[in-house]
């Protein structure tokens, strides 16, 4: 488990952000009785509680969360000793993949959920629901000796990401930042190399902010440059092993790993660099869809950080088992609390406002269980 963060707290109240909410039938729709339990083989049986017995919950996806979630079951077991919930950090894709298969009793992705893998869910478990649950910054974390402050204009890290620029002092970069003793080195691009909800945040904002990007936004791309490495986790090891080494991680793991990284240009032209309230900017005036699905790629907002997104829960609109059923409901609503919510600040995630969670909250209220 990853220690909490000597970091600022991130400022994301729903007065501060703004958000406009949309949300329309939002609660999955009523499933029918009878479907198969989430959680298959590998998820362990759980007791109804009554007698006093365990209750284990499964999950599986995005690792850019996962020092949270990590924190979160861990302080939740304290107080609610019979609930033990576990977490495979693999990273969104394949935490999509084990949801769709019923192997984990929820999922967990930094990517909205795509028609193709909303075709592919067990109709007969209802309609899947997407929780938010926090949001953070996507950062470009570098490994340069002697260079503590870095500045990236919007054409210099599209040129890196792209492979058009390939040294540390090019002559566009070394204008941004006149006193650096930038090296005479090759950049050492590192990406990930599974599929990942964080690289589809970052993708989506090259996508919308790089004139010349070919690559699309998705959970995994064809890099033109680089070298991958899986997970969050990888991708930091990798740039702290890799003198000259420049990649996309979350905020958490930057700070953590007392890696730097870089102030960012955004579309005002300002540059940036991942505080709280530069966060909590980049979603002012987003209008929440009713699947809870919000984006901002390239946020418009002057003093906004540009690469910010939401990571959600995948939760079944059907489980057969109660027990399973509540407990997951009960953690997801302890989490929105305010106890909840410190553990967000403390390591460097954004909390849900209240208007969303609430939301959110009558949605999980929807949840069925099936017919005996």
């Amino acid at each position: 488990m990853i220690s909490s963060l000597k970091a600022a707290r991130w400022a994301f109240s729903a007065s501060a952000i703004a958000l406009t909410v949309g949300l329309t039938a939002c609660g999955p729709s009523t499933p029918p009785a009878g479907g198969p339990a989430p959680g298959g083989s590998a998820a362990p049986a759980a007791s109804s509680g009554a007698g006093g017995g365990t209750i284990s919950l499964s999950g599986a996806g995005a690792t850019f969360p996962a020092p949270l979630y990590q924190r979160w079951f861990a302080e939740y077991n304290k107080t609610n000793p019979n609930v033990q919930i576990s977490y495979q950090s693999v990273g969104s894709g394949a935490g999509v993949k084990q949801f769709i298969a019923k192997t984990v009793d929820f999922g967990a992705t930094d990517a909205p959920l795509n028609d193709k893998e909303r075709a592919q869910y067990p109709k007969d478990l209802g309609q899947p629901l997407q929780v938010p649950m926090t949001g953070g910054a996507v950062v470009f974390a570098y490994n340069l000796d002697g260079v503590d402050n870095l500045r990236l204009s919007r054409e210099v890290y599209c040129g890196i990401t792209g492979g058009t620029i390939k040294k540390w002092n090019d002559p566009k970069i070394v204008k941004d930042n006149p006193n650096a003793k930038l090296p005479d080195a090759d950049i050492a691009f590192t990406h990930r190399s599974d599929g990942s909800g964080t690289t589809y945040l970052f993708t989506s904002h090259l996508k919308a902010a790089c004139p010349g990007w070919q690559a699309g936004a998705a959970k995994s791309v064809e890099w033109p440059v680089g070298t991958g490495a899986k997970g969050n986790e990888g991708v930091t090891a990798q740039i702290q092993q890799t003198k000259n080494a420049v990649g996309y991680v979350e905020y958490a793991y930057a700070k953590e790993n007392n890696l730097k990284f870089a102030e960012l240009q955004n579309k005002a032209g300002g540059f940036i660099a991942a505080t709280p309230e530069a966060a909590a900017k980049s979603l002012e005036g987003a209008t929440l869809p009713a699947d809870f699905s919000l984006a901002v790629p390239n946020p418009a907002a002057k003093d906004a950080y540009p690469i910010v997104g939401l990571t959600w829960l995948l939760v079944y609109g059907q489980y057969s088992d109660p027990a399973k059923a509540d407990a997951l409901k009960n953690f997801i609503k302890w989490a929105y609390s305010a106890e909840g919510s410190k553990y967000a600040t403390e390591l460097g995630y954004l909390p849900i406002p209240q208007d969303i969670s609430g939301k959110a909250t009558a949605a999980l209220d929807n949840v069925k269980v099936a017919a005996k």
